[in-house]
């Protein structure tokens, strides 16, 4: 049932506006990263490495630099040195220093007055290599005679003795797990392998960036953050921060890649190089998904233990998972989202985080957790088939609760798994008959809900409109329900306010829309400032009406006495006080400056059938259901849209989605002719469900909705598969010849 199904006595909020953007969209007068021209600009193209692992022993750049129009050339020797941590590990990745890491890293870039011709000038510029051993798999990296990718990166937590590549160790738990099998009638040990997918946005990556020889810079970037990329283009250039302005465009889809930078501090150096004329570069889909993260490729072992009746008794997850050649796989995360649905008694999780010669990992849509969904959903279907027991019935035995100890740590407050599951249990989806070849799977996943650090200005126009100017790019509808959450608190029209993204110039720091975040995060603070602004608005009536501020109350969009005894004023409206607000004392606004506290976890639960073709391995998917709990949906059809674009992205990743290197370590499939994402002839209607369990932390009860959707998705087509075929795959994708392969496998068996 959708939230403006049963209103809870809101005017705005349950509603499905318009979106505010939509005119601009359709139209074409949206702005993204690649729309940006400057007086003057340069075009930047990047010489990048062919080999997957290999000494950079010259660079020549003479030939290049010869053509009339080349103006710049740069290479790691025009950075900074000294770096250390993350700042090197970005710098590196922005730009090879002594060994090109990845097939895709950059060891070049040029800057011309044309885009063909700074490509020409790109292919002049000579490079030298030496070849070195490569390693891609993460179970292949960590063997004895592996070659060490970056020997000594290891941070504090690696025990002396681990493999080379291993950089960082985690492990942590509850309960006492012996204890725990020993109680089960049934303990299951399995492995489970994903390999690394790309977010796929539609949008490559784009920049315009300004650099003089005073230090002072401007960047237009397509970014889900534009905080995080003048901090991160500072450190790397060696830059004052409050010297770099960034604004970001509109985004043609991030799903967490465009949180980090890949190739825009180039565009700086090669502005300053070339005497600070504006440098703009844009990636093409070969370089996308050559050199910008993909998430991580995965090897988990998930030991389980149940009872007949189905009570979990312990859990055990080992995940190793290579985030590229840089520390940063989300294999943290990922044990933290592992047994997150459960309530176990003894838990234990270990994690490695491996190097590869890849591109280093950037987040993607709760990163970690479609993978561990995936292992440990899948066990729990194994055991449900092996006992008999429902699906639905054991996840729900033992479902997280309110005051239930989570499995990577807190208790949990105000939940609403249970209500997911409840929900799809009764659907008619769960009902609907199957026929030959077709196969019935379900699986719950989670995500958590982050805050960060947040700064929001609201200001009251002169008309008594409102003006919102938050420093989170929308990238899923944010302006719509920011504006919404606003209108419904100010007491005016939908359309009386406008939400604005501005530049790093005109708020306080501003973590990037990540994390489930900015509905959440941004959201609070704008209820907050509106707050504000609206106390002032009382104090102003109450200043002309010589009573108590504490006497004038905000009801509707107006300024009220608060009872009888406070006087017989009639109300004085939105527009009435900032009308005149020049002479009662100046601007109206409110802000907030802060680390919005109350976040709350999401769950959600999928139920998929799929049709197999015995003869082929072809998999279709038949219907589609999501349940999740949005604590309360602002938009619904925002929120449906993101239930909707979390599942077709996890069908992918399930089905079709990886990175392919040949021998030589080099990827094979860097178009989307050959990285196959689904297209809408690949995919059924898929039904939502919005299941509301109002986060108590938030004014307006939201929770985060946009990353919990990939989770299930995995292991509800694999449990699919295995109920249509009888054939189990433990390796993602399930692509046609696998799913094949396992059928005559079953059947010669």
């Amino acid at each position: 049932m959708a939230k403006d199904e049963f209103n809870t006595g809101f005017k705005l909020v349950g509603t499905r506006p318009n979106r505010p953007d939509g005119l601009d969209k359709v139209t074409g007068r949206a702005r993204y990263g690649a729309d940006m021209t400057m007086p003057g600009m340069l075009w930047g193209a990047v010489v990048r490495s062919p080999h997957a692992h290999a000494r950079i022993k010259k660079i020549d750049a003479s030939k290049a630099l010869a053509l009339d129009g080349v103006k710049a050339v740069v290479t790691r020797a025009d950075f900074p040195t000294g770096l250390t941590g993350e700042d090197w590990n970005l710098q590196e990745n922005s730009m090879a220093g002594d060994v090109a890491l990845y097939d895709g890293h950059a060891v070049a870039a040029v800057a011309a007055t044309s885009a063909l011709l700074a490509q020409d000038a790109a292919a002049l510029i000579e490079v030298e290599y030496e070849v070195l051993p490569h390693v891609i798999d993460v179970d292949d990296a960590i063997k004895p005679d592996a070659p060490a990718i970056r020997p000594g990166s290891a941070d504090h937590s690696v025990p002396e003795g681990f493999p080379a590549n291993v950089v960082r160790y985690i492990d942590y738990g509850h309960g006492d797990l012996e204890a725990g099998f020993a109680a089960a009638d049934l303990v299951m040990e399995k492995t489970y392998l994903t390999e690394a997918t790309h977010q796929g946005y539609i949008e490559p990556q784009a920049c315009v960036g300004q650099l003089g020889a005073d230090g002072k810079g401007e960047m237009w970037v397509c970014t889900q953050g534009h905080w995080f990329i003048r901090q991160m283009c500072s450190a790397i250039l060696g830059l004052e921060v409050a010297q770099l302005r960034i604004t970001a465009s509109e985004i043609g889809g991030g799903f967490g890649g465009k949180t980090m930078v890949f190739m825009e501090p180039l565009s700086l150096a090669l502005s300053k190089k070339a005497g600070g004329r504006p440098v703009k570069l844009v990636m093409n889909r070969a370089e996308v998904l050559r050199a910008t993260g993909p998430t991580a490729s995965a090897s988990m072992d998930v030991k389980i233990g149940m009872t007949r009746d189905g009570r979990m008794t312990a859990g055990k997850a080992v995940f190793r998972m290579q985030g590229g050649a840089f520390p940063g796989a989300p294999v943290d995360s990922a044990l933290d989202c592992a047994f997150a649905n459960y309530d176990m008694p003894a838990v234990y999780h270990e994690g490695f985080d491996v190097l590869a010669n890849r591109p280093k990992a950037a987040a993607y849509r709760a990163p970690g957790s479609p993978m561990a969904a995936f292992a440990v959903e899948s066990l729990v279907d194994e055991m449900c088939r092996e006992l008999g027991l429902d699906p639905i019935d054991t996840r729900l035995k033992n479902a997280a609760r309110e005051g239930t100890k989570a499995s990577y740590g807190p208790t949990y407050n105000k939940i609403g798994l249970v209500e997911t599951l409840e929900a799809v249990k009764s659907h008619p989806n769960y009902a609907e008959p199957l026929g030959p070849n077709q196969g019935r799977g379900v699986a719950s996943g989670f995500w958590f809900n982050y805050n960060g650090d947040t700064a929001v200005s609201m200001a009251i126009a002169e008309d008594g409109t409102a003006q919102v100017s938050v420093g989170t790019p929308d990238i899923g509808g944010s302006r719509a329900s920011l504006a919404m959450m606003v209108g419904e608190t100010l007491g005016v029209p939908y359309e009386h306010v406008r939400v604005n993204v501005v530049e790093t110039g005109a708020l306080g720091i501003n973590e990037p829309t990540h994390g489930s975040r900015a509905t959440f995060a941004t959201g609070k603070a704008a209820v907050v400032a509106t707050e504000q602004a609206i106390a002032e608005m009382c104090r102003r009536a109450a200043a002309e009406w010589d009573i108590d501020p504490d006497a004038v109350e905000w009801i509707d969009g107006s300024a009220q006495p608060a009872g009888p005894n406070a006087g017989k004023f009639p109300p004085m409206k939105i527009g009435e006080i900032a009308g005149k607000m020049s002479t009662t004392g100046g601007p109206i606004a409110g802000h907030y400056e802060g680390f919005p506290d109350g976040v709350g976890v999401s769950f959600g639960t999928h139920v998929v059938d799929v049709e197999v073709d015995p003869e082929t391995g072809h998999t279709k998917i038949l219907r589609y259901l999501v349940a999740q709990d949005a604590g309360r949906a602002i938009h619904p059809a925002y929120v449906e849209g993101q239930f909707q674009g979390g599942a077709v992205q996890g069908i992918g990743w399930a089905l079709n989605e990886e990175y392919v290197y040949g021998e030589d370590g080099r990827l094979q499939n860097a178009t989307f002719l050959d990285y196959r994402v689904p297209v809408a002839s690949d995919l059924p209607k898929i039904d939502t469900v919005i299941v509301e369990v109002p986060n108590p932390g938030h004014p307006y009860g939201v929770r985060g909705v946009g990353e919990t959707g990939i989770a299930p998705p995995l292991p509800a087509i694999a449990n699919a598969v295995a109920a249509a075929t009888g054939q189990r795959l433990r390796h993602l994708p399930m692509t046609p010849v696998k799913v094949l392969e396992a059928i005559q496998a079953g059947q010669d068996g």
